[in-house]
């Protein structure tokens, strides 16, 4: 256990940044301020815009609690996650809420759906509404939403990710690692013209991360990498459709094609096997993420199970210890595994 010691809990508002100061900085008035973040459009371009540089300067958060509610301890706990619709965020969305929930705290949930500026503006919204800590997803945000995360004075975790050097509570794991180990496996199946796809999500760097981990072992190994790009915001199925045929009208054929996720790996697979293509005796075909239709599918969709259920547990715990609900030391780093699911495709 490590042996940090519970930072000390701040009056709530205590060192936040008010409104008229926002209002001097940008030379308007508190009011036009306020209005800004009510009635935009009651507030001229040109003084949104400064007011704007400001607020992301300063780190300002809009304080939404009323009267003495502000410095009282919330029981509210905010999470951005990048898309509340996808299936391998769904196991860590809800082992964190079951677990705040036998404690009396509740999940407040937001999608930026790989969007910095998105995840900004839930995470000034949430930290407006006082919650008791807040949980993102990995470690890429703007500088506005790195500024507002220095002057928070909650309990703050980073999940899906694992940065050691950052200041908030790690949970997770190497993306860059996940890559490392998928080329591995692959090239230890006897693999040799292995490519990787891209998530069709612009945004989704961590899925970068993967590909810079398959593009650096497939280079030690003795291979040359090849990068597919799917049309940016193509739904997955097609944008997997998409590469797949792409891909297998190059030449020389790639053995074996790692997809950024499940979903783009089932649309290759499936527009493989309408092309008459064997699985995986033409190509090879493996995914992240470990989706419930993985191993359901003809054949069995080899992939890289991520631990969604256990960063969703231990972010929930890490916070609740940090909040002194639960005993124990609040570790700040939490190093996961994932592992490789082999099955049929590869």
């Amino acid at each position: 256990m490590s042996d940090e010691k519970v930072p000390t809990r701040k009056r709530r508002g205590a060192g936040r940044v008010t409104l008229q100061a926002v209002a001097r900085a940008a030379g308007v008035s508190a009011i036009t301020v306020s209005r800004y973040f009510n009635q935009p459009e009651q507030v001229s371009p040109e003084r949104r815009e400064r007011i704007a540089a400001v607020v992301a300067e300063l780190g300002y958060v809009p304080n939404l609690v009323a009267g003495g509610l502000a410095s009282a301890r919330g029981r509210i706990v905010g999470m951005v996650i990048p898309n509340i619709s996808g299936p391998i965020f769904a196991d860590t969305i809800q082992g964190f809420s079951d677990t705040l929930t036998r404690h009396g705290y509740q999940l407040l949930l937001a999608s930026s759906y790989f969007s910095s500026d998105q995840e900004e503006s839930a995470v000034r919204a949430f930290l407006g509404w006082s919650p008791a800590a807040l949980v993102l997803t990995s470690h890429f945000h703007s500088p506005a939403t790195e500024k507002m995360l220095a002057e928070a004075d909650i309990p703050l975790v980073e999940t899906w990710d694992y940065r050691p050097e950052r200041g908030p509570i790690q949970i997770g794991f190497s993306h860059h690692e996940v890559g490392v180990a998928a080329t591995r496996y692959l090239h230890g199946k006897g693999y040799r013209r292995i490519a990787f796809v891209q998530n069709s999500a612009a945004g989704d760097f961590s899925a970068l991360e993967r590909r810079d981990g398959y593009s650096e072992t497939l280079t030690a190994l003795g291979g040359e990498p090849r990068v597919f790009a799917p049309e940016a915001d193509l739904a997955p199925f097609e944008a997997g459709k998409q590469a797949m045929l792409a891909l297998m009208a190059a030449q020389p054929r790639p053995e074996a094609i790692i997809f950024a996720n499940d979903n783009l790996a089932a649309g290759a697979l499936l527009a493989g096997q309408r092309a008459g293509w064997k699985i995986p005796e033409d190509c090879a075909v493996m995914g992240f993420g470990d989706y419930p239709f993985a191993g359901m599918l003809m054949p069995g969709l080899t992939t890289v199970k991520p631990p969604a259920l256990q960063m969703g547990v231990l972010a929930a715990t890490r916070v609740l210890q940090r909040l002194g609900v639960l005993e124990g030391d609040a570790e700040h780093l939490n190093l996961l595994e994932c592992q490789v699911i082999g099955r049929e495709s590869a």
